[in-house]
């Protein structure tokens, strides 16, 4: 899969730009504040329908205009689609071949995107919803029927919570409609549950390869921590040991009024030689586990869609020394991906890293090829 050419109108610093991309490397140039972190977020809003950047103003329209336009065309094998989302105050258009797309399970995956930003590090060290926030986007990106099992569990999680509450203020209420509501919850659950160790199973064939390759260290791996304990995860285990969680904490649900187990608990965590890396690792091997831990997904994306993602790396370089980032510069060249990346600089860089790729020059929100 590759983004052969971005347009951006209205969008950020951007009032009109238009870049064609190589298949290989693309390296944006230039110093802090120029755009080169709006290129890549341009891009993950066209694949993603939503920004990847934390704390910053959601408002992405260019100040003083009152839409913005973010279109691209995508080849996939040798399939072409030209993708386009509409941005006002109040509403997001998504085109796919200048056919609107009203659901966006339904536009989502046409362009898959693994991004690497220094914001990264609250994978590692912030909340659990970052952690489950991020196994989400990827399976959505990979898996319709994931999207679709995930919404109809939020739709069913909302309709549990509010019934318990229901239940707590009213004696009389129906007991019979919540273990209606419960047994429906459960089967979206054990989806979900089941997905998300696959995933994660998938990631740890690869995470310590590329983390030692890169660093020279090792022992490094990613742990599924829901919030029951599961011993076997095929569908009946899992059925009947949240059955069984939700019968014997039903006054405790029913006093928090909210529904206190499912995945929308889960959590995971990076084990390094035993030890969780949150507590016991410098914030470079943290970093440096982040960033296996999403290279380690591009075989995933491969295996499972059947085609590369495009690999967006943020500031990449100056989170890394000189040998880990020709490295992962080869890791890179290996995997055959399409890769954007932005940079201050192209210091000690290898050469031969560079021959085949596209290099621009950012200032204040103007892009030139060099």
């Amino acid at each position: 899969m590759k983004i052969t050419k971005l347009n951006l109108v209205n969008f950020r610093n951007y009032s009109n730009l238009s870049i064609a991309l190589n298949d290989k490397m693309n390296i944006f140039v230039g110093d802090n504040a120029q755009g080169k972190t709006n290129i890549l977020e341009g891009i993950t809003f066209l694949a993603l329908t939503k920004s990847h950047r934390i704390g910053i103003n959601p408002n992405i329209i260019m100040f003083g205009k009152n839409k913005s336009k973010i279109s691209g065309m995508v080849k996939n094998n040798r399939i072409v689609s030209n993708l386009e989302i509409e941005i006002s105050n109040d509403t997001k258009i998504l085109k796919i071949n200048r056919k609107k797309i009203n659901k966006v399970m339904d536009y989502i995956s046409y362009l898959n995107v693994i991004i690497f930003t220094p914001d990264d590090l609250e994978i590692v060290k912030g909340s659990p919803n970052i952690r489950r926030n991020l196994l989400n986007i990827q399976l959505s990106q990979i898996s319709k029927q994931y999207i679709k099992y995930y919404n109809e569990y939020n739709k069913l999680l909302k309709t549990r919570n509010e019934y318990l509450k229901i239940l707590f203020n009213n004696s009389i209420a129906d007991q019979n409609y919540l273990d209606i509501i419960t047994d429906k919850l459960i089967e979206k659950a054990v989806y979900i549950y089941q997905k998300r160790k696959e995933y994660i199973d998938l990631v740890n064939e690869n995470i310590n390869k590329y983390y030692e390759y890169i660093s020279g260290d090792t022992g490094i791996i990613v742990k599924y921590v829901p919030n029951i304990s599961i011993d076997n995860y095929d569908s009946e285990s899992i059925r009947k040991k949240l059955k069984h969680t939700f019968k014997k904490n039903y006054l405790k649900e029913l006093n928090y009024g909210m529904t206190i187990y499912g995945p929308h608990r889960d959590d995971f965590y990076f084990e390094y030689n035993n030890y969780d890396l949150k507590y016991y690792g410098s914030q470079g091997q943290q970093k440096l586990a982040i960033l296996s831990f999403k290279i380690a997904e591009i075989p995933i994306f491969k295996e499972i869609s059947g085609t590369e993602p495009v690999l967006l790396l943020d500031d990449i370089f100056s989170e890394l020394d000189i040998k880990k980032r020709n490295r992962l510069l080869e890791i890179i060249n290996e995997d055959n991906v399409q890769s954007i990346i932005t940079t201050t600089d192209l210091k000690n860089i290898n050469k031969k890293y560079l021959s085949d790729a596209s290099v621009y020059k950012v200032v204040n929100g103007l892009v030139e090829r060099k």
